[in-house]
């Protein structure tokens, strides 16, 4: 007998309501709110990005084109919504408002902040400039605080090789937790490696693991715990009370609002049927 001992994994069984990593992540209610029905839909993605990263051919290239276009609720913000079919599932994709960041400091921000985290979508493709990328990374560390279920398309790579720049996407990819996707949407270039990156994060064949910022200051960690344990008794299906918690000990006065107000339990509660739906785009010509 060996002396050894026995690092076999151990198999725990536990409900399926509780452990699925196919299921989807986001909340079919908070969606409706928003203004997206996922009726005949599986998964839905997020598409965030800077101004003039390209990210509208992404969303042209992925969905080619059959999209509806609208407005988000109470907003004069435009939205678009498109579909794909990939790998057997039925993908929704919202093409949010360009930003620089996720401060809600302009409608836009406010908009694609939102989206993220209360929509909870299951994948948030963030579309990076791979020839601005340092100038891009300010957003894709945002939303990383926000959510774990993301895929960087780094998009441009044919203006990066005719500037002689190199980016090591896979280097990226183990400092961010995420995977790295290189593009160049406008020929075609990457995207059935996109989509099979997207497919991946939704079903949860690839678990992301994602950088987030450190707290250096032992009083401010403390004060964090502190809150983000308040904000999680209080929101339990909120999808990042740390992040939450981080904008009010920035004085982020949107969210402190939202607190006030009770949005933020608002949007956990189970929505009333809108009987009036968004189109729902034909897939049968999706590629």
């Amino acid at each position: 007998m060996s002396d050894q001992p026995n690092t076999t994994p151990i198999p725990i069984q536990q409900p399926a309501s509780e452990v699925c990593a196919t299921c989807p992540a986001h909340s079919r209610a908070n969606l409706l709110k928003l203004g997206v029905d996922m009726t005949d839909w599986d998964y839905v993605v997020a598409l965030a990005g800077n101004p003039n990263t390209g990210k509208s051919t992404v969303f042209n290239a992925l969905t080619g084109l059959r999209q509806h276009t609208g407005n988000w609720p109470g907003k004069t913000v435009t939205r678009a919504e498109g579909g794909f079919q990939f790998g057997g599932q039925r993908y929704k994709i919202v093409d949010l408002p360009g930003t620089y960041s996720l401060l809600a400091t302009s409608v836009d921000e406010e908009v694609a902040r939102d989206f993220i985290l209360f929509g909870q979508p299951d994948v948030t493709v963030i579309v990076a400039d791979a020839t601005r990328l340092e100038r891009n990374l300010n957003l894709v560390l945002q939303v990383l605080e926000i959510t774990e279920r993301a895929v960087v398309c780094l998009n441009l790579m044919d203006e990066a090789r005719r500037h002689n720049l190199t980016v090591d996407d896979r280097r990226l990819a183990r400092d961010l937790g995420v995977p790295v996707v290189p593009t160049s949407a406008r020929r075609g270039e990457g995207l059935q490696e996109l989509l099979q990156a997207v497919d991946d994060v939704a079903s949860g064949r690839t678990v992301c693991r994602p950088h987030r910022a450190k707290v250096q200051s032992g009083k401010l960690a403390h004060a964090l715990d502190q809150l983000t344990t308040q904000i999680q008794a209080a929101y339990p299906q909120l999808s990042n009370a740390r992040w939450v918690a981080l904008r009010l000990l920035d004085g982020d006065e949107a969210i402190a609002d939202a607190l006030r107000r009770g949005d933020l339990g608002d949007l956990n509660k189970p929505a009333a049927l809108d009987p009036v739906r968004t189109e729902v785009l034909p897939l049968e010509a999706v590629s």
